[in-house]
């Protein structure tokens, strides 16, 4: 747009309102959207808009502490901004959840999303991780924002790895970098391989302020796990501490297809799902023929290892060790 006028401060103060309009009034401010990758250039081809997903904060099973201290950094910094700022501290954060497969990492991103009312979350994943100084300038524009990037093990490889610097990785930094100190985004990343994470990535201040571990559930958690998704079977609590036990080892993703499997066994039976089916379901997908598709589900854990680079990512925030805590979960 070209504006003329005899008045240069005339025409700056409206060039400056006019945008200033532009993003107040942006038609993606405040929903949650991505981008639609171009098959035949670099740039994205368009923005899809997602609908915000409803989830409460009781339907994440973490341990005790853990979604207050990921809500805090993520939400809580916009809300006390004015007081942040007057005392001299930035806005821009980053956070990192990192864990196996399936252990609730996207589900604490659908939650954020939810309570994040009027912020504009922008998600990466995939083939879309690209676009992440895009991402960056929009989320600027259209503050409070959050950027997710999800498995940003994809373009953050520690280069050790491969043959020399990965130019996708400097623009994470530079786009976690870029960011003005006043300006009211959030980076949450999500990884299952934290080990194969570029040690600038999650070791330099200003680009993760916080790193959490979401571990494999505890059998207090299991046994949340099969209320939420199997409630409508209305099981037993003998049933749950039965079946809890039973599955040992595995993630939020088998307790939920395993709940699925039970009402499916009960309707093939023709029968009302309950107590037996659940037992039935959890004993054919921990036997040794469903080794498999427990692999799929998030696997049992008996070959987790903590990686040296989890150790190092504690240091983020004092008390929070790795293990001490759903693209994948």
């Amino acid at each position: 747009m070209d504006v003329l006028g005899t008045s240069p401060e005339a025409v700056d103060a409206f060039l400056k309102h006019f945008k200033t309009s532009l993003r107040e009034n942006s038609i993606f401010r405040g929903h949650v959207i991505s981008f639609t990758a171009s098959d035949y250039s670099s740039s994205a081809a368009g923005i899809t808009f997602h609908r915000r997903i409803s989830v409460a904060a009781g339907d994440v099973v973490l341990p005790s502490g853990t979604l207050d201290r990921i809500e805090a950094q993520v939400l809580g910094v916009g809300e006390h901004r004015e007081k942040l700022l007057a005392h001299g501290a930035h806005l821009k954060r980053g956070v990192l959840l990192y864990g196996p497969p399936g252990t609730g990492k996207t589900h604490t991103v659908r939650y954020l999303a939810a309570a994040a009312a009027g912020h504009t979350v922008i998600l990466l994943a995939c083939n879309t991780l690209a676009y992440v100084s895009e991402a960056a300038r929009m989320a600027r524009a259209l503050q409070p924002a959050i950027v997710v990037l999800e498995d940003c093990d994809l373009v953050a490889e520690d280069r050790s790895f491969g043959h020399g610097p990965q130019p996708l990785l400097f623009e994470v930094l530079d786009a976690m970098d870029g960011l003005d100190t006043d300006a009211d985004v959030a980076f949450l990343l999500t990884t299952n391989r934290l080990e194969l994470l570029e040690a600038a990535l999650v070791q330099r201040p200003g680009r993760v302020d916080l790193a959490v571990g979401i571990p494999r559930p505890d059998a207090g958690a299991r046994r949340a796990l099969l209320e939420l998704y199997g409630h409508k079977l209305n099981p037993s609590p003998e049933t749950v501490n039965r079946v809890a036990e039973l599955i040992e080892g595995t993630t939020a993703s088998f307790a939920k297809e395993m709940t699925r499997r039970a009402i499916l066994l009960a309707a093939i039976a023709g029968q009302e799902p309950g107590d037996s089916h659940m037992m039935a379901a959890a004993i054919e997908l921990m036997s040794d023929a469903a080794t498999l598709t427990r692999s799929l589900l998030g696997g049992t854990g008996e070959n987790d290892q903590e990686p040296a680079s989890s150790r190092e990512a504690a240091h983020f925030e004092p008390g929070i060790a790795p293990g001490s805590i759903g693209c994948s979960g």
